[in-house]
């Protein structure tokens, strides 16, 4: 399988992509969680498979961190086919798809991350390259310009995105298979930082690992970065390799990690709400302005997860910190 990657934001020179590649799941068997998305997508790969077709569109949505990328990687390799990488911020018009889509072969996998971010001409350009495996290319301008179809080899699209909604539906209806990716439980990831463990050369007690687990907010790449994080610490300051729970909770500790896995961006957010909005509701905005940070931010970074664990609530009036925040909040000396 061949790997290319047309967007240059993740240039291989990016220390912490390189990190995250090497922890990446290189088979099928590694690959831990989303259970029902795997089976789906192995049953439809063996399908297409058999009958000697390109393998249906897919759409993959979900918080971030959740395996998306690691996903696209495992259908190209189980169809033994090339893998071309890119994103909707690097495709910035219809030429640059045009490009990609005419570099294709037969039953090539085209990923795009964040596809909510094509821009619509772009997008547009997709439509006849999803349904019908051709490029429209108009020539010429004015009233003598004309339209002519290009054939392009039978491909299947990957989109990935974190904002579901944002996705118009003719866009979405082009897709043969749309999957949401669930956030992990904590045994699951205990078993993929056990699993990077083994990678990374260090030994993990089954408390340490769950440690890691319980703190990585249901997603498999923060479990990695803390992991790393654990790893590092446990080196400069004990020079061993070998990693138990005291050590977890110690270096996360200095990394200002909670038991939830909550940040200081997390706690500021709450604690604001809390002392200058009487715990809510705030509108997104005004809550935008108290902490310094811009909205989007807030509604796809922080929020998310503060309200999976019932921190947070999202009301017509605003937003409301709940008495479960409150208590651990208070427990923590806030």
């Amino acid at each position: 399988m061949k790997i290319t990657n047309s967007d240059t934001t993740n240039h291989p020179e990016n220390n912490e992509e390189l990190f995250f590649s090497s922890l990446r799941a290189a088979d099928w068997s590694e690959f831990y969680g989303q259970e029902n998305v795997k089976k789906s997508l192995l049953i439809a790969i063996q399908a297409a498979k058999e009958r000697n077709e390109a393998l249906d569109h897919i759409l993959l949505y979900g918080p971030p961190g959740l395996g998306k990328t690691t996903l696209s990687h495992l259908v190209s390799k189980e169809l033994g086919t090339n893998l071309k990488v890119t994103s909707g911020t690097a495709l910035s018009k219809a030429g640059d798809l045009a490009a990609i889509l005419t570099s294709l072969e037969d039953g090539d996998v085209l990923f795009i991350d964040e596809i909510h971010r094509l821009p619509k001409a772009v997008e547009e350009t997709l439509y006849p390259a999803m349904e019908d495996f051709a490029l429209d290319i108009v020539i010429g301008k004015g009233p003598s310009a004309r339209t002519i179809r290009l054939d392009l080899p039978k491909f299947t699209l990957i989109g990935a995105t974190t904002r579901f909604g944002l996705l118009a539906g003719p866009f979405r209806d082009r897709f043969g298979m749309v999957f949401r990716l669930k956030y992990y439980t904590p045994e699951v990831l205990s078993t993929i930082v056990n699993q990077a463990s083994q990678k990374l050369k260090v030994t993990l007690t089954e408390k340490a690992s769950l440690g890691i687990a319980k703190r990585s907010r249901g997603t498999p790449r923060i479990a990695l970065k803390l992991l790393k994080r654990v790893r590092d610490w446990t080196q400069v300051k004990n020079g061993q390799t070998k990693i138990d729970l005291p050590e977890v909770e110690e270096a996360l500790e200095v990394f200002a990690i909670d038991e939830y896995g909550l940040n200081e961006h997390d706690r500021n957010l709450l604690t604001q709400i809390i002392t200058k909005h009487n715990g809510g509701p705030v509108g997104l905005t005004t809550l935008a302005a108290t902490i310094s940070e811009d909205t989007l931010t807030i509604e796809e970074v922080i929020e998310p997860y503060l309200i999976q664990i019932g921190f947070l609530k999202r009301t017509p009036k605003g937003r409301v910190v709940t008495e479960k925040a409150k208590k651990h909040l208070k427990s923590l000396g806030f």
